[in-house]
Parts: structure tokens; sequence; C-alpha cells
């Protein structure tokens, strides 16, 4: 029986996906600087499945080498538009050209989790959701974007799929909890094989 899995962010939605699956777990931030990762993993034209599963990789090790003999869950989740990776956007402006580049448009939205111990990796994981974007007015984008808080629209992709974001999309091909970030599914499969 596990007692207890680490998880290495700050996301409380990751957090409530856990909690909701009955998995045991404390919240201990790998406080990964992310933004040089993933210039210098772009520099080498890295996909962004794989800039994702690195990211996740990294924040599970790192904080799986201050912890000894405990499983360590990082996560990571990008958007993919066309090959271009996209991120958490870092103001409201930014957020707002995002949903922009994503207006009309099919994307994908890739997660990756990682599961290490001692400071090395033993599983990863990554999934993808497809997601079609309808096509908004730019004063639309705006009211949306007024709804959301700093705090989700930070911890988050641009959009909150379990809340106010459903409505910006006309077809979502892929597993919620993957959109939200965690893909729990896999997680709990490979938790239960090593019980």
């Amino acid at each position: 029986m596990l007692n207890e899995i680490i998880l290495a962010s700050k996301s409380k939605v990751r957090k409530d996906i856990l909690d909701k699956h009955n998995i045991p777990n404390r919240v201990e931030p790998s406080n990964v600087d992310e933004d040089p990762v993933k210039e210098s993993l772009k520099k080498i034209k890295a996909s962004p499945d794989l800039i994702s599963k690195n990211l996740a990789e990294l924040k599970a090790n790192k904080v799986s080498l201050k912890i000894n003999n405990k499983l360590v869950l990082g996560a990571d989740s990008v958007i993919d538009l066309n090959g271009e990776l996209i991120s958490k956007p870092i103001n409201r402006e930014d957020a707002l050209d995002i949903l922009k580049k994503l207006n009309g448009k099919e994307h994908l939205l890739i997660s990756s989790v990682c599961i290490s111990k001692n400071g090395s990796m033993l599983w990863n994981y990554t999934d993808r959701a497809s997601l079609v974007m309808k096509n908004f007015s730019e004063t639309d984008l705006k009211l949306y974007l007024s709804k959301i808080s700093d705090e989700k629209l930070y911890a988050y992709n641009v959009y909150q799929i379990e809340g106010e974001g459903r409505n910006l999309f006309s077809k979502i091909d892929g597993d919620a909890d993957t959109i939200m970030g965690l893909p729990i599914k896999k997680i709990k499969e490979y938790l239960n094989d090593i019980k």
C-alpha cells in the first residue's frame, strides 16, 4: 500500500486530482525555472513532447534528491500549435496573445508525468489531447480573460477546461485529467503495479 507520494508541483488542480482518486500525497514544489530549460531544448529543436517530458523529469528528480526513499511525482503541460511550443502566460497581455493564436485552430495539449525516487526517474508517461477552439472576437476573448483570476491564469495553461474554459472549444478529443495536467489513469496503473 502506497503510504504517500510527493507532488513536485504547486498546482492546486493536480493536487485535487490526486485527492479525488484517494492517492495520499503532500506538496513539495520543485521551483524549477522552466524558461532556460525550454530555451535550451528549443535550440536543439526538441519536440514539445520531449520538452514536456524533460521538465516533468527535472521537477521530479530535483525534489526526490532532497527527500530520500519517497516516490516523487513531477508533471508538466505544454501547448503544441503546429509544432510551436506555447507556455503559460507571463501576464494578461500575453494570455490574450496566446488565445488569439489559438483562436479558431486545432492544437495539442501535452501533459507529461514522471515518478522519481532518490534522484532517478523510475517511470514516465506523456499523453496528448486535441482541442479545437471556436472563433471569437478579440472583445469576447478579453471578456473571457476578465472572468479568470490571476491565480488560475498563471497556474495553468490559458484555459481552465474544468470551468469557464470549456466554452472556448468546439471539439475536445482526449482525457479531461490530461488536459488539467495529470493523466491519472496511467499514474494509478503504475502505482498499482508496484504495490
